[in-house]
């Protein structure tokens, strides 16, 4: 029977999906804030192109492997944890497995079942997939969703490289001065976008996710052009 909800995530896989959605999210923002942050600086202590490319480029490679690093290292740890877990829920259901029906039982009647229902259940779950059944009302895992840290390295160095083209792209083709007013326009609106998508896949406040990633890169821009301008007119 299909589910009367749609766009609900009923169906496998939901936690590498999230995984890699909230990568990328992550990603994004941060190539759109780290990469204008550097080139902004740069550009308000030179109105020369080369210094702003070569810098831009350098934050851009070092900002997607830096992330997808830190990703994959994070969501290995998560990952092994996940792994150690299952092999202890295996292992206690290897070495006594009815007081581990007793607790499922429990864990059922818990959650407002009837001894009788409670016991229903666990019986026909145990006898389909003990695993499983114990997993999911225990931890909240599932076996065959356990969160892979390629996808996340991927779609984090991925997503950050795109989102670092925006302000590349406005810094180096627009012209001086012009340059820099549409910059932080293009970066803040991008902003805006990348606050309301984590916050839709976060079940959150989209206003207050909005006002709080447009806020924070308005401040590190207007902080790294204000360190360049100083620079700038120090050098010169």
């Amino acid at each position: 029977m299909e589910s009367s909800h749609p766009d609900e995530p009923h169906r496998g896989g939901v936690a590498q999906r999230l995984n890699w959605l909230r990568a990328g999210v992550l990603g994004a923002n941060d190539g759109i804030v780290s990469t204008a942050a550097v080139v902004v600086g740069v550009a308000g202590a030179t109105a020369e192109v080369m210094p702003v490319l070569l810098a831009g480029s350098a934050a851009l490679v070092g900002g997607a492997i830096s992330m997808a690093l830190g990703e994959y290292v994070s969501v290995s740890s998560q990952r092994d944890s996940e792994h150690a877990l299952i092999e202890k829920e295996r292992k206690e259901l290897a070495d006594d497995p009815e007081a581990e029906f007793v607790e499922l039982v429990g864990l059922y009647r818990d959650q407002g079942l009837s001894e009788e229902t409670a016991t229903r259940v666990a019986t026909e779950l145990t006898e389909r997939d003990a695993l499983a059944a114990h997993l999911s009302a225990e931890l909240n895992i599932d076996q065959d969703d356990v969160v892979s840290p390629w996808h996340a390295a991927f779609a984090s160095a991925v997503a950050f490289f795109v989102g670092a083209l925006l302000p590349m792209a406005t810094i180096l083709l627009l012209p001086h001065p012009a340059r820099l007013i549409w910059t932080f326009v293009a970066v803040l609106l991008a902003l805006a976008v990348t606050g309301y998508i984590a916050a839709w896949l976060g079940g959150a406040n989209r206003g207050r996710a909005i006002l709080r990633t447009v806020i924070g890169g308005a401040l590190a821009l207007g902080a790294t052009f204000l360190v360049g301008t100083l620079f700038g007119t120090a050098v010169g």
